[in-house]
C-alpha cells in the first residue's frame, strides 16, 4: 500500500500562507505553443477518409490551464488510481479554485502527506477512494479534518509505445 508522500516544509509553508499562485509563465511563443487542430474527428471504430483540413491553432496553455493564478501540476507516484486512468509517472493539472464535489479526483492532505484520490461524499459520510482494489478507502469520521488542495482537471500521460 502506498502511503501519502510527506509534505516538504517549503511546500507546507507555501500552502499554509494562503497561496493563490505565484506562478510565472514564460512569454508565450506562438510557434512553440500552438499546434494544429483539425476539424475532423478520429474514429475509434471504423476508419474514415481523412479530410486534412486544419480548423485552428490550438494553444495547449489555453486548453489545459483555465485559471493560471490557481493552477499547479504534480507528478503522480503510485497505482491507487490506475482504474481511473491515472498512472504512476503521470502529470496532473490541479485547479485550486474549483470547489471539490463528489466524484472529483482531488489532491488532499492525509496524515501530514499529500495523496491523490476520488472524493466520495454521500449521506453525511466523507471518504477518499482509490480506483484500484488493492487500496482501501480513507474514511473521515467526526473530528478528522480533510484538507483539499485542489481538483484535478487534466491527466497527462504518454501513449504506450512499443520498444
Amino acid at each position: 500500500m502506498n502511503a501519502p508522500l510527506p509534505i516538504t516544509p517549503d511546500l507546507a509553508a507555501l500552502l499554509a500562507s494562503g497561496w493563490t499562485a505565484a506562478v510565472a509563465f514564460p512569454e508565450p511563443d506562438p510557434s512553440q505553443l500552438q499546434l494544429p487542430l483539425f476539424r475532423d474527428f478520429v474514429p475509434a471504430g471504423f476508419p474514415s477518409p481523412a479530410q486534412g483540413y486544419e480548423e485552428a491553432r490550438l494553444d495547449l496553455n489555453q486548453l489545459i490551464v483555465q485559471r493560471p493564478e490557481a493552477t499547479f501540476m504534480l507528478r503522480v507516484q503510485g497505482t491507487s488510481l490506475r482504474d481511473a486512468n491515472v498512472h504512476d509517472g503521470d502529470i496532473v493539472v490541479v485547479d485550486r479554485s474549483i470547489e471539490a464535489r463528489h466524484g472529483h479526483i482531488v489532491i488532499a492532505e492525509v496524515g501530514g502527506g499529500f495523496t491523490i484520490k476520488i472524493l466520495w461524499r454521500r449521506a453525511g459520510r466523507v471518504r477518499l477512494m482509490a480506483a484500484n482494489p488493492a487500496f482501501k478507502p480513507v474514511d473521515f469520521i467526526d473530528g478528522m479534518e480533510l484538507v483539499i488542495f485542489g481538483v484535478v482537471t487534466w491527466i497527462l500521460h504518454r501513449a504506450p509505445m512499443p520498444i
